[in-house]
């Protein structure tokens, strides 16, 4: 047997892809129950089947539960793109590097390096396509009422993954535009305080206008949180046995 020779690592990719769609309904009834009111008098649904009971009635059946554009394709989205960062990525960033020879086994510190930069790049990519998937798992299709959420809802669905994307980079900004009391302001601010916010300003409003002016930061939120519950997933591994520690945990 060649020194190299692994299983084709598309195998793993492909069964976890398939067992996303298979088990796609089961996530869209837990955002679902997740999102919805928590007051008894707004609440769409009492539990889990009854979620699956009025899905199934009013929002199409078992066909648009599985097949809807709005659903199946953010789920494979998801489903892919999360097991070829967990599988593939970590020996792509190792051959990339010149260490193609690392392994587990033969170099658990440098591999566990290979994994913890892996994920943090895996955060940059999924977090996006979790918030798209999320949105448009809450919006209802069919005949169903819309959900009366914890957290306020956008009142026009969604077209599609891109429609979605879209809207969020438009519209949810962190900036406000309208100001109260703008003849305040005006008589607050000097000549030469302008002048100064201007010249140390520059670099800093550059960089956040991507955050404020756009909606990227509701696209990467919690990211901290996730990239610190990596970090301390890494070094835990540096002083417990790997297979003592869950890394289950990390996936908040």
């Amino acid at each position: 047997m060649p020194p190299f020779h692994q299983p084709p690592f598309y195998l793993p990719i492909a069964s976890h892809v398939l067992t996303g769609f298979i088990l796609s309904p089961l996530d869209l009834i837990r955002t679902r129950l997740v999102v919805q009111s928590y007051n008894r008098r707004y609440r769409t649904y009492t539990g889990p089947l009854d979620a699956l009971h009025k899905i199934l009635r009013d929002e199409g059946g078992l066909k648009a539960i599985y097949f809807h554009p709005n659903l199946l394709i953010p789920t494979f989205l998801d489903s892919a793109l999360r097991s070829i960062i967990s599988f593939a990525l970590p020996g792509l960033i190792a051959s990339y590097f010149g260490a193609s020879h690392i392994t587990e086994e033969t170099h658990p510190i440098a591999w566990g390096c290979t994994e913890l930069t892996a994920s943090c790049i895996g955060l940059l990519v999924m977090l996006p396509i979790e918030t798209i998937r999320r949105r448009l798992q809450v919006q209802v299709r069919g005949t169903a009422e819309p959900i009366k959420g914890c957290v306020e809802l956008r009142p026009a669905p969604y077209n599609g993954v891109v429609d979605a994307l879209w809207h969020i980079l438009t519209e949810e900004r962190s900036d406000l535009p309208i100001s109260h009391h703008p003849r305040c302001r005006r008589n607050s601010r000097s000549t030469n305080s302008k002048d100064e916010e201007k010249e140390e300003g520059t670099v800093d409003d550059e960089y956040e206008s991507l955050w404020k002016n756009t909606g990227l930061g509701q696209l990467y939120r919690g990211l901290g949180t996730r990239l610190s519950a990596s970090v301390v997933y890494f070094v835990l591994n540096l002083f417990f046995n790997p297979e003592e520690t869950d890394a289950g945990w990390v996936e908040i």
